[in-house]
């Protein structure tokens, strides 16, 4: 396996060559994905703990103080866009629906209008919020975006089938809008009687609500609520389709701060693929979040971009020119000239729990660069006092590793299981303690 170059000033990090990788299948590449080890380029990582000026970072309250705000303005120019620092005048939220004996009685079923301007006619989203019934109240809860609309994550028809405009090819979709056929039609992603038996509330919401996931020059998203006068699109250090996705969650949060059932201190917030990057945005940048769990989320998530293995940032940046800001298609083909990598990200986590997920034969995703973006967080954990991965080495398959930072590899797909969900809920029980009965 090919090396790459460690920047001196990375001699903090433990390791430097990772022999890992070599038992997982390798499926057929789309033209412009390299999945060979051996063709990764060599390449130097920035180092989370040396400040702007050259200085080291040495405690937690340095990096606290100083050098995280300047890691999160790197990724706020350069990758994700700058989100809005002020709410919408009028944002409010109301409950719509209210269902006590849902799951046979195990859980109470909640829909909440947020409307970003206050307006029922104007933009806004749905939250799902379904809450055990025999746990103690206030109760932990896990917060996820789902891809194709609230009704699809269980079949019960009182749960309301969205309005929103939907991507096609997916089950139930007839003109970009939701039928009954697709009740239910992401239901093996969702484990929501585990979740519930466990003591958590599950809250998610339908993406669209807050951005259809196509490139319209953000015309019918939340971005034109923040226009400002004669602006008809984001600014090239704005915030795209990811920003406004992690947006739509923090605004989630700050309903939960409202409501009794909800412990608004012991949220996870997690999400799969574009939606797991969403999330690590969203706990990087609100530091409310008790917990952040990355599923399968790969290139401009939880992978390293340097590594260009699976998809890179050309490729993302040409298919989903609208998930990113502008300023990052400079990196096409240019990863090395990027001013921080997504092992940074994991460190804007610290000192919260994080899980990153990965899958074996989701190497489009490249589950060796989602794993070393954890081990390269550890040092900012420690100035904390925080254990992470307490591995050197890529964990085999179905063997969850790590404590602060923990990480696993299932075997599969690009998806999420039933595995992957028993092992966030015990990461959940780890970090948060056991929900009351």
């Amino acid at each position: 396996m090919k090396s790459f170059a460690i920047n001196p000033r990375l001699t903090i990090f433990p390791i430097t060559i990772f022999a890992l990788f070599t038992s997982f299948p390798i499926l057929a590449a789309p033209k412009d994905a390299n999945y060979d080890e051996s063709k990764i380029p060599e390449f130097t990582l920035p180092n989370p703990l040396v400040m702007k000026d050259g200085a080291p970072v040495t405690s937690a309250e340095q990096w606290t103080s100083t050098r995280r705000g300047e890691i999160l303005e790197l990724f706020r120019e350069h990758v994700y866009g700058h989100s809005p620092e002020k709410l919408p005048a009028g944002l409010s939220h109301k409950v719509i629906k209210n269902v006590p004996n849902f799951l046979n009685g195990k859980a109470t079923m909640k829909e909440i209008r947020v409307l970003f301007t206050g307006k029922d006619d104007g933009p806004k989203m749905d939250i799902l919020l379904i809450v055990p019934n025999n746990a103690k109240k206030p109760v932990p809860a896990f917060l996820g975006l789902n891809f194709a609309g609230n009704h699809t994550i269980l079949a019960d028809p009182r749960i309301t089938l969205s309005q929103s405009w939907m991507r096609p090819n997916k089950t139930g979709i007839v003109d970009n809008k939701a039928t009954e056929e697709s009740r239910g039609a992401s239901s093996s992603r969702w484990a929501v009687e585990s979740i519930i038996d466990r003591g958590y509330a599950l809250a998610t919401i339908y993406y669209g609500d807050i951005d259809p996931d196509f490139d319209d020059d953000f015309q019918n998203g939340v971005q034109p609520i923040f226009y400002r006068d004669g602006q008809k699109k984001p600014a090239p250090n704005e915030w795209g389709s990811i920003g406004a996705w992690s947006w739509g969650l923090s605004r989630a949060l700050d309903y939960f701060e409202s409501d009794k059932d909800i412990d608004a201190s012991k949220v996870a917030v997690l999400g799969h693929s574009r939606l797991g990057k969403t999330s690590l945005w969203a706990g990087a940048q609100d530091e409310r979040f008790g917990i952040i769990i990355s599923n399968d989320s790969g290139c401009g998530g939880a992978a390293l971009s340097r590594r260009r293995f699976g998809e890179k940032v050309k490729r993302i940046n040409t298919s989903f020119p609208h998930w990113f800001n502008d300023r990052f298609n400079e990196y096409n083909d240019n990863e090395n000239a990027l001013p921080v990598d997504q092992h940074e990200l994991i460190a804007l986590i610290a000192p919260r729990p994080i899980y990153i997920a990965s899958a074996s034969e989701d190497l489009w995703a490249d589950p060796k660069g989602e794993f070393l973006s954890g081990k390269y967080a550890e040092p900012v954990y420690s100035l904390f006092g925080k254990k992470g991965l307490g591995t050197d080495t890529h964990p085999p398959v179905d063997q969850p590793k790590g404590d602060f930072i923990r990480y696993h590899v299932r075997t599969g797909k690009h998806d999420v299981t039933d595995f992957d969900w028993a092992q966030y809920l015990d990461f959940a029980d780890r970090h948060f303690g056991p929900p009351s009965k």
